[in-house]
C-alpha cells in the first residue's frame, strides 16, 4: 500500500517538464479546478493501476524507483544523508518527467491530472510532518 501511495505521489508530480504537444493527438480538454481543491489520492492511485499506457514490468520498476525516492527522503529527515532538499527535488522532478513521458500519448486524462497536482504532492514530501503521515 506504500510502495503505491508512493508510486502515486511520484506519478502525479510528472508535470514538471514542458511536453511539446503530438500534432497528430488532439490536445486534452482541460478543466478549471478550484486552486484549494483537494487531493484525491486514492483516485488517482487507482487510475494509475489500471491504465494501460505503462506496462506491469514498467510499473514495477517506477515502483522501485518511487521506493528509492521515499528512502532518500526518510533519510534526509533521519539527517543521516548530506543530501539537501533542492536534490530531492531535483531526483523527483527526473522521476517525475519519466513517468510522465510514459503517459502523454496513450493516457492523456490522466497525465493531465497528474500535472495538475504535482506540487501538491511535493508539499507532501517537501514538510517532514506531511511526509511522515504517508
Amino acid at each position: 500500500m506504500v510502495r503505491y501511495t508512493a508510486l502515486l505521489l511520484v506519478l502525479l508530480t510528472a508535470g514538471c517538464v514542458d511536453v511539446a504537444p503530438d500534432s497528430r493527438v488532439s490536445p486534452p480538454v482541460t478543466v478549471a479546478t478550484p486552486a484549494a481543491a483537494p487531493l484525491d489520492v486514492s483516485a488517482l492511485k487507482a487510475r494509475i493501476r489500471a491504465t494501460k499506457a505503462i506496462g506491469t514490468l514498467t510499473k514495477i520498476s517506477l515502483e522501485n524507483q518511487v521506493d528509492d525516492l521515499m528512502k532518500q527522503f526518510r533519510e534526509h529527515y533521519g539527517g543521516k544523508t548530506t543530501r539537501t532538499m533542492s536534490d530531492l527535488r531535483q531526483s523527483y522532478t527526473l522521476l517525475l518527467m519519466k513517468a510522465l513521458s510514459l503517459l502523454q500519448d496513450s493516457d492523456q486524462m490522466l497525465a493531465s491530472a497528474i500535472v495538475s497536482s504535482r506540487e501538491a504532492i511535493w508539499g507532501l514530501l517537501s514538510d517532514q510532518n506531511k511526509f511522515t503521515n504517508l
